[in-house]
């Protein structure tokens, strides 16, 4: 349990995960947040007294105890920690959409300001794999960078979709840090450095991440999900209709193990256990939690668990001694326990008189057998998938088919499924006068992803009012969404990826079988689909020599084949040459528009400046006019400014245009240098993507296409 120890008021608004702790001057732990006026403030109660020089950093006019460092554009994200080799104090590292700052609080300097392209949406310090020296890693635009003490860019690779969330731990238990990267695609990510060690897919985007011990961590999903995960496993999930504003771990009951400490929108605090998900404690703010760290702020030898709310209030909690934890069981735990356990009584109590009147009926009379839902002893839930193509009334999907062996009818069903209904499950209960012993139910997954369906059906007799409950568990292989039986006149696909394996070719019939909905009797590993979600041919062949062809124009459908593949045959490294005509002419154009907005962003950029310059003379000239009593000059100088101002207010939203333009096409880069990679697997993944990014950085756009079709440069 934890116990309250002191709470703050302080006269600023907190962005939510923008709260951090760092020790400056290497001793006092100062509160670190951003707030939404461009600024970030620093709150040290140790130093009372001691101004701040001239730079960056001021002291606030509301709060003798605070200094405000100022951006001058809104701040994305922010952390704390040592970076540098030989530095006493701790780093605060500050990202924005447009750069990285680098800064050091005590001696009141930046230590560095690099521009980012991708911008800065998370950001973690830390060492990562063999590299040496801490690094700050962002994560943006789909992509990751990391900068060392000095600024120099020492990591860089790209991920499928925009960053939401940055951890650094040991996933792999190799005593090195593996760099954990939620996305907007929903997806959890595993790098080795800038290899890809593994992906979780979940089913929202991954708003936070936290890691607990060893390769245990904990995440955060946009639509209120909480869990816990040790490696690829996951332990548990809650799902709350607040969303989790911050997450972090602490052990709150000094047992030697953390627990998952989250912060909801509603302002509620609560701690679970990480094993089971429990609530051991809980606590509430009068507005969203802005943020959970944790720090020795009383300066007593004692970590303190610290909150922050979006409004500036401060709480610090302590872990409760062992003599006053039996005190700490308060009013509305034992509440909550009671009301549990009286539920648990009613419902057994509910279902030990189901039994019993089940009981009774059982010795003769047929009628009462009906209507207590006794049903035969050799009835059984059967399940069966197929795959149905678009009619008029109704889109392509994958049929549910759910029945039973004899005359009992299935009353209802409820299937849970992750990422395919809205809310994670579906009921379907027919009306009394289409009661049969078949269901059939459409599902229609959003991607080509592995899904287990929860399925539970309520069977009984025609006349039931009672039934029994059948529970089976049935997965949705991972490209479902595609028939086999193929329409003649449709188009050849001209984008293709080739690669060789040594396997045999029933290895391949192995995988098919596991991964796309086949009838029996499938032998041979070459095989033509058709794609129902887009449209378009999916043709898969395999010479005797083991080389694969993988013909589709979806480059995402062919790396995911390739990786999906290389997994199910444990190939680690895989070279393959690829060429998608259309989507490589697409990318041309788009790299022809990048250096266009550049262009033009300079020159705006450019006259900005011009017009700045211009406007404090004609301010100079303007003044000198009133001070001489030229009130002439001084109102057409005055005139010439509002004018001015106008087209310098015009100009900076036409610049805003051309850079989220600008951030859309390097975006599309990005991602393209991402698919390029996921068409090979190891090593070759690794090089070609690194590849493609010193193509890029040297403005050598017929290496990067060649380096995206064969995997090398020189080929």
């Amino acid at each position: 349990m934890l116990v309250p120890i002191f709470t703050l008021k302080l006269n600023h608004k907190i962005n939510p995960r923008m709260v951090a702790i760092g020790k400056y001057d290497g001793i006092h732990p100062c509160l670190t947040a951003a707030t939404q006026a461009g600024k970030v403030f620093i709150h040290n109660p140790h130093t009372r007294g001691q101004r701040p020089t001239a730079h960056r950093l001021s002291q606030s006019t509301q709060d003798s105890d605070i200094s405000l460092l100022n951006i001058n554009q809104a701040v994305s994200c922010l952390t704390a920690g040592t970076l540098g080799p030989n530095t006493t104090g701790h780093t605060l590292l500050v990202g924005s959409q447009t750069n990285l700052l680098a800064y050091d609080v005590h001696d009141n300097t930046d230590i560095f300001y690099k521009e980012v392209t991708d911008g800065a949406n998370a950001i973690v310090l830390g060492k990562l794999g063999d590299i040496q020296q801490p690094l700050a890693i962002i994560g943006g635009n789909c992509a990751l960078q990391g900068f060392d003490f000095e600024g120099n860019d020492q990591f860089w690779t790209v991920t499928g979709d925009n960053v939401r969330s940055l951890v650094l731990c040991d996933f792999t238990a190799d005593g090195k840090n593996e760099l954990l990267v939620g996305s907007e695609d929903f997806d959890i990510r595993v790098f080795r450095e800038d290899e890809l060690v593994t992906e979780m897919a979940e089913n929202e985007t991954v708003t936070s991440l936290c890691h607990m011990h060893g390769s245990r961590f904990g995440y955060a999903l946009a639509n209120g999900t909480v869990g816990v995960y040790d490696r690829t496993a996951r332990y548990w999930r809650i799902k709350s209709k607040n969303h989790a504003m911050s997450i972090h771990a602490f052990d709150l009951n000094a047992d030697g193990v953390v627990e998952l400490i989250t912060g909801w929108s509603n302002g509620k605090i609560d701690a679970r256990s990480d094993r089971t998900g429990e609530v051991i404690f809980k606590d509430n703010f009068s507005s969203s939690v802005a943020g959970v760290v944790e720090g020795d702020y009383r300066m007593d030898g004692q970590i303190q668990l610290i909150c922050t709310s979006v409004e500036g209030e401060v709480r610090g909690y302590l872990p409760a001694s062992k003599e006053m934890k039996g005190n700490l069981m308060d009013a509305s735990v034992e509440q909550d326990l009671v009301r549990e356990l009286s539920q648990r009584k009613q419902n057994l109590m509910l279902e030990l008189r189901n039994y019993e009147e089940n009981a009774k009926a059982l010795p003769g009379v047929s009628e009462g057998e009906s209507k207590m839902g006794v049903i035969p002893a050799n009835t059984q839930l059967q399940t069966a998938l197929s795959v149905r193509r678009a009619t008029e009334s109704q889109r392509a999907h994958i049929e549910l088919n759910i029945s039973t062996p004899n005359e009992t009818i299935i009353r209802a069903v409820l299937i849970f499924a992750e990422g395919i209904f809205e809310g994670e499950s579906h009921v379907v209960h027919p009306s009394a006068q289409n009661l049969s012993g078949c269901v059939r139910v459409p599902i229609i997954p959003p991607k080509d992803i592995p899904v287990d369906l929860h399925i539970k059906a309520f069977v009984g007799g025609k006349t039931s009012t009672q039934f029994h409950v059948f529970e089976i568990t049935r997965q949705l292989p991972r490209f479902s969404m595609y028939d086999l039986n193929v329409d003649p006149s449709a188009a050849q696909p001209t984008g293709k990826v080739t690669f060789s394996i040594n396997d045999r070719p029933q290895r391949v019939v192995m995988w098919l079988n596991q991964n796309f909905l086949l009838p029996e009797g499938i032998d041979s590993p070459d095989i033509t689909f058709t794609a129902l979600r887009g449209g378009g041919l999916l043709k898969i062949n395999m010479q005797p020599s083991g080389e694969i062809n993988l013909r589709t124009d979806d480059i995402d459908l062919a790396g995911d084949l390739v990786q999906s593949l290389a997994t199910f045959l444990a190939i680690e490294d895989l070279q393959a040459e690829a060429d998608f005509s259309v989507y490589f002419k697409e990318l041309r154009a788009t790299l022809t528009e990048v250096d266009e907005f550049h262009s033009v962003h300079q020159k705006l950029t450019a006259a900005m400046a011009d017009h700045s310059n211009y406007i404090r003379n004609m301010l100079v000239q303007a003044e000198d006019a009133r001070l001489m009593g030229d009130w002439r000059n001084m109102k057409k100088r005055y005139i010439e400014l509002y004018d001015l101002n106008r087209d310098l207010i015009n100009e900076y939203k036409i610049r805003s245009n051309n850079h989220n333009a600008l951030i859309a096409r390097l975006k599309s880069v990005n991602q393209a240098i991402q698919r390029a990679g996921r068409l090979r697997v190891g090593k070759p993944k690794t090089q070609v993507i690194t590849a493609c990014r010193d193509a890029i950085k040297n403005n050598n756009i017929n290496a990067l296409f060649k380096i995206m079709k064969a995997g090398t440069a020189s080929s």
